[in-house]
């Protein structure tokens, strides 16, 4: 028959393709490139690869996917492919381009972005990227090569059991069986992307993740002169969209409430009370990762405080609370509240998690999206799928004079911020500062939010840097916010930021990350010469080590002896040094008086400016921060 090929078994005892028509390819060759076809068609754009000798089907095809039009083959799909020699550095650039791709096109949509490994450990690289994918619902197509099945299990090089490797963690896993060249392999491969395209985007689940296909490939692994097959639909299903709240938020994260941001009345002013009306319930709005705009505008239109973490989506506007980790410890404030509306993922802050915790406290959860829903506290009394008309239509309003409460508190608050930081660490230790005062962590942070504008991008490194922000940020129109929260590690944040750059490449785009941060994903500056330059701007809070563990009970003074070591972890890095071996621009600013300068013009291509923070004072900082808090809202609070 035209075109068929058959499986043989060549000396070694493998089974390999051998065409049997004309101008037939090998069918791993042949597979790949269906399969390259379907998942353009299917709406992937870019795709992430690393190299490897199994997986050089899909290399040879995305290579040919992405010469420009004049040089790509016939029937070829028009792909944009992004080559790195680390895989797990490969997902967290594929997890960046997906999540920033929400914030292009105006459909708010996060699109597929597929990467693709050959087998072994170069599969196991790519967990972290996917358990992140998995908690932040970005939808990543993970394609990895593997031996043919007759070769699993016996010992050959770089086989191991690749199927079910992530778990629980994909919403999808197919072991697609090495091709041989029977008629229906196209219409099956076909199928089989169908599948994973809508499970990762969550078509019918509104719950979209990662997807897993592991692909068996028999020798010969690499094309000769035939042409690229023929564009088919056979097997490309179409996967209606399940109705309802299914689109990403701002950040692309799960849970969402956008449905309910659109019913919400577009004025922005915090809703008024009834004239003569009794005082409702003491109700504030915790805005998580990924809680999307609806958490401003149901806070706005209730007039609530708005608790928001800065890649809420929601930090900003007449009803944001900067300080509001450290107002929570207020009677009149924290102590009032009755009711909290929770929407995304609250991840930063211990008093945020003691408010949820607490019996007098009603917790309604909003969570249209997947089958999962926060409550770490496990102590929701509601989870909703939307917003009741009441809430939408600003009918639920607190006590007089509740959202001035604490306005009025967190002015103070501020205030109180700055003094504190404006001292300086010498300030902590009975000293006032000096003209070229060093840095804290706060201090670099304030920083950073008042040099990112609204058409700015900042992707926030976990531990103290997004804590950091959480604290200082004041924005009436803020920057996007992107950060990492579905597991919060530091794993892959450079990778990830340098994947939103390539995304959004209009956009000022700039990381903020600690040391240990910086260093654990170093790996993500290396760029090929042939891949896409990228403009990215990293900053590097470097106080040589961990120091987030010194405001945990491991800081404690009488934990001194072992904190160092094992928590603080001093590394003694030269990461001027570490960029100058990837070609990266790098300068360092020690003085308070620097920074805005070294932030204002990062210039073109990726840059870091290191700055070397203060850590010697971060508990006794954080500690005087709270109390001068405390002082300053009792004191505007009890006038």
């Amino acid at each position: 028959m035209s075109g068929v090929t058959t499986a043989v078994p060549d000396p070694a005892g493998h089974a390999t393709g051998a065409a049997t028509g004309p101008g037939a390819g090998a069918p791993a060759v042949v597979s790949a490139r269906v399969l390259v076809q379907a998942l353009a068609r299917l709406g992937v754009e870019d795709v992430v690869l690393a190299p490897g000798s199994r997986s050089a089907p899909l290399a040879y095809a995305l290579a040919d996917a992405a010469l420009g039009d004049d040089e790509r083959p016939e029937h070829a799909p028009a792909l944009r492919l992004h080559v790195r020699i680390d895989e797990r550095d490969a997902g967290f650039l594929a997890l960046g381009l997906a999540k920033a791709s929400a914030h292009t096109g105006g459909s708010g949509a996060a699109r597929p972005v597929a990467v693709v490994t050959t087998s072994g450990t170069a599969v196991a690289n790519l967990h972290p990227a996917v358990l992140e994918a998995h908690h932040s619902g970005i939808p990543l197509v993970v394609l990895t090569a593997d031996r043919p099945h007759e070769l699993r299990g016996t010992g050959a090089n770089q086989t191991t059991d690749q199927p079910g490797i992530f778990g629980s963690a994909v919403r999808l896993l197919v072991d697609v069986p090495a091709p041989v060249g029977l008629p229906h392999e196209a219409r099956d491969v076909r199928h089989t992307a169908a599948r994973a395209v809508a499970a990762a985007t969550g078509a019918r689940t509104a719950d979209p993740g990662p997807v897993h296909l592991n692909l068996a490939f028999r020798e010969p692994l690499v094309p000769g002169d035939e042409p690229w097959p023929a564009p088919g639909t056979a097997g490309l299903t179409h996967v209606q969209s399940r109705p309802g709240p299914s689109v990403p938020t701002a950040t692309g994260a799960v849970p969402a409430v956008v449905a309910a941001a659109q019913r919400v009345a577009d004025d922005d002013r915090p809703a008024r009370r009834a004239p003569g009306r009794l005082g409702g319930v003491p109700t504030v709005v915790v805005a998580g990762d990924g809680a999307g705009p609806a958490a401003r505008r149901i806070a706005e239109a209730n007039a609530w405080p708005l608790l928001a973490e800065p890649s809420s989506g929601a930090r900003g506007g007449p009803c944001a609370v900067s300080a509001y980790r450290l107002l929570l410890a207020q009677p009149e404030l924290g102590g009032r509240v009755r009711r909290v509306v929770v929407l995304g993922r609250p991840t930063l802050s211990r008093p945020v998690l003691r408010l949820l915790a607490r019996d007098d406290v009603e917790v309604v959860v909003l969570a249209p999206r997947g089958a999962d829903w926060y409550d770490a506290p496990r102590a929701a009394d509601q989870v909703l799928l939307e917003t009741s008309a009441r809430m939408r239509q600003g009918r639920m309003p607190g006590p007089a004079g509740w959202l001035e409460a604490w306005l009025v508190a967190d002015t103070a608050a501020r205030a109180a911020v700055d003094a504190v930081l404006d001292d300086g660490p010498e300030a902590v230790r009975g000293r006032r500062s000096r003209t070229g005062a060093r840095i804290t962590g706060p201090v670099l942070a304030r920083a950073v939010a008042a040099a990112s504008t609204p058409q700015d991008v900042l992707v926030a490194g976990s531990s103290n840097p997004v804590r950091d922000l959480d604290l200082v940020a004041r924005w009436d129109d803020p920057p996007l916010v992107l950060a990492n929260r579905g597991l919060a590690g530091i794993d892959g944040t450079v990778a990830t930021a340098t994947g939103v750059a390539l995304a959004l490449p209009r956009r000022r785009v700039r990381a903020l990350v600690g040391d240990l941060t910086f260093l654990h994903d170093v790996g993500g500056l290396l760029r090929g010469p042939a891949e896409p330059a990228v403009d990215l701007q990293v900053v590097v809070a470097n106080d040589d080590g961990g120091s987030i563990f010194a405001t945990l009970e491991h800081g404690e003074p009488h934990r001194a002896a072992v904190f160092e070591r094992v928590f603080g972890t001093p590394h003694g890095a030269d990461l001027a040094a570490l960029c100058a071996g990837y070609g990266v621009r790098h300068s360092r600013v020690v003085e308070v008086d620097g920074l805005l300068p070294a932030l204002a013009a990062p210039g073109r291509g990726v840059s870091v400016v290191e700055v070397r923070v203060d850590r010697a004072g971060r508990r006794a900082q954080s500690a005087l921060l709270a109390q001068e808090v405390a002082a300053a809202a009792a004191r505007v609070l009890r006038a």
